[in-house]
Order: structure tokens, then C-alpha cells, then sequence
């Protein structure tokens, strides 16, 4: 971000004068050896020696020349990707994700990228998590979005953001009278509950095993969608993250009570990517819509 100062300093050390630089740089010879004096007192060394009207490295310049130079090139690397990506107008990028986020999250993200870029052309996956890696991993989606993503040296994280669990419930449902609750709570009530094969059931069912409860769901589905419609029918409550029912929240359709049980940990999401390499622009104008979706709804 030293960006004036990296610039005075090589044109300097190309110029092999301080008023020869300035010239180059239009600007007066003053504003040029100011900064050049001032890097000088930052570093507390002088990265010139001034004989007669020669201007010679110092060992202590061409260590900064060859940072500066090195600098320099990568933002020239950095601006023309940026001017690539404002420039964009055709392309594809291709999302992995799990079933509850593609029916509760990305609808709003397809609705703004599809607004802000037409001529990009989206696929979206709706895998099982060890199908979305794989479908990273082998390049047949730059992208993948889930929950309780592994560690892993195949995969480059893009973002993370945790997800707190609690009940779902109709408006007017007693769970709603209180700020938060527990799962003791919850199992007075009908209960519906993700299946086995879904990323929260084992949180929930570990919740279940510590604090000795003993749980009899009377509904059990692979559906989140399915579960927030059958609560918003009055048919029963359910467990679920913030994020899986953000639109019903914010609709007033469904309310969200957390869950304040000692070693309950929240949902913890991953946008990823396959490591060794840079996404293309398509793909990156989506990872930075995506993180902002997230970051809005993050907000209180």
C-alpha cells in the first residue's frame, strides 16, 4: 500500500537521479527526495550513496529494490485481475453445495449474480458433502459451499461462518416467549428431525446422549425444506441452524429460538476451493457474492 514511495524509489535507482526521476514522474524533484528520506528514516539506514551527482545502491537498497521491483509486479498481476473481473460480461461458474443450503441460501445468491452479471452462465450442484468435495477436488465445480467441512490439504478455504442450532417454531409457539431454550424444551413438543445421513443429526443426537434424553421423533427426513413446511403447517417444531430458515425468519412465517445447551457448538460453514491455483474470474465474481450474502445475513 506503499504504492507512491515503491514507485518514486525504482524510478530513482532507474533514473540514476533524483531530478531525472522527477522528471519522469512529473512531479518536483522536492516531493521525490522527500520520499525517498522518509523511507530512508523508516528503515534507519540510507539506501543511497550520493557521490558527487551519482546516486549508488547501498547493500540496503538493493534489498529494497529487489522487494520494490517484486511489489510492483504483483500489483500490475493484481490490477489486471481486477480489470478482468469489472470487465467480465461471459463466463461460467459451477457451485457444489448440500441440499438445505441450495433450497434456503441460494436462490437469494443466483437472484443477485444473475442481476449483476446476465451473461455468466451458473451451475449449481445439489450433492451429499462427500460428493460436494469430490466434485471440487476433481474440477467439476470451482467452488464448494458446506457445513462441517474437513480439514484438508486437497482444499483452500475462502470463508468460514458458524451457524448457531436452535428450534424452529410457528409464531405464538410457547419455545417463543423466552429468549432461548434447551433440548429438554423441545421434546414436550412434536418433534421433526434431519435423518442420520444429514451433517446436524449427529450434533443433535450427541446433545441428546449428554444431556440423557431420550428423544421420539415423528418425523424423520433428508428434507430441511420439507421440515420448515411441515412447521410452518403446525404439524410440529423442528432443529435447525439459522441460516437453513433465514428467508421464513425474516418473512415472520417461522421463528428461531436458540438453543443454549452446554457443548452444543453451532454449524460451522466453508466456502472452499481445490487448492494450487487461482479460480477464474467467473468463478471468483461468485465466491465474493456468495461471502457477502453471507456476511449480510451474519449481521444481527
Amino acid at each position: 500500500m506503499h504504492a507512491k514511495v515503491v514507485r518514486y524509489f525504482v524510478e530513482v535507482v532507474r533514473a540514476g537521479s533524483i531530478r531525472k526521476a522527477a522528471e519522469q514522474l512529473h512531479v518536483v524533484p522536492t516531493a521525490v527526495n522527500r520520499q525517498i528520506l522518509n523511507l530512508e528514516e523508516e528503515l534507519g539506514a540510507p539506501l543511497f550513496e550520493r557521490i558527487h551527482n551519482t546516486l549508488k545502491l547501498t547493500p540496503v537498497g538493493e534489498i529494497v529494490l529487489a522487494h520494490a521491483r517484486s511489489t510492483l509486479r504483483d500489483f500490475d498481476a493484481v490490477r489486471q485481475r481486477i480489470e478482468e473481473v469489472r470487465g467480465l460480461r461471459e463466463g461460467e461458474a459451477s457451485l457444489a453445495t448440500m441440499a438445505g443450503l441450495a433450497g434456503a441460501f441460494l436462490p437469494t445468491v443466483t437472484q443477485r449474480f444473475r442481476a449483476a452479471h446476465p451473461g455468466i452462465r451458473l451451475t449449481l450442484l445439489d450433492l451429499p458433502i462427500a460428493e460436494v468435495l469430490r466434485s471440487v477436488r476433481d474440477g467439476d465445480a470451482d467452488l464448494g459451499l458446506a457445513y462441517d467441512v474437513p480439514d484438508s490439504a486437497g482444499f483452500r478455504t475462502l470463508f468460514t461462518s458458524e451457524w448457531p442450532i436452535g428450534a424452529v417454531v410457528p409464531p405464538g409457539h410457547p419455545l417463543t416467549a423466552q429468549a432461548t431454550t434447551v433440548l429438554s424444551e423441545c421434546v414436550g413438543h412434536p418433534l421433526i428431525l434431519p435423518a442420520a445421513s444429514l451433517s446436524l443429526r449427529p450434533i443433535l443426537d450427541g446433545a441428546f446422549r449428554r444431556s440423557a434424553i431420550s428423544v421420539a421423533p415423528i418425523i424423520e427426513t433428508t428434507s430441511t425444506a420439507l421440515m420448515r413446511r411441515l412447521v410452518v403447517q403446525g404439524v410440529g417444531i423442528t432443529l435447525l441452524n439459522r441460516l437453513d430458515i433465514d428467508e421464513e425468519r425474516r418473512a415472520g412465517s417461522l421463528v428461531f429460538v436458540p438453543l443454549r445447551d452446554a457443548g452444543l457448538s453451532p454449524q460451522t460453514l466453508k466456502l472452499v476451493m481445490r487448492a494450487g491455483g487461482e479460480p477464474e474470474p467467473a468463478a471468483t465474481l461468485l465466491a465474493e457474492l456468495v461471502i457477502r450474502c453471507l456476511d449480510d445475513l451474519l449481521a444481527p
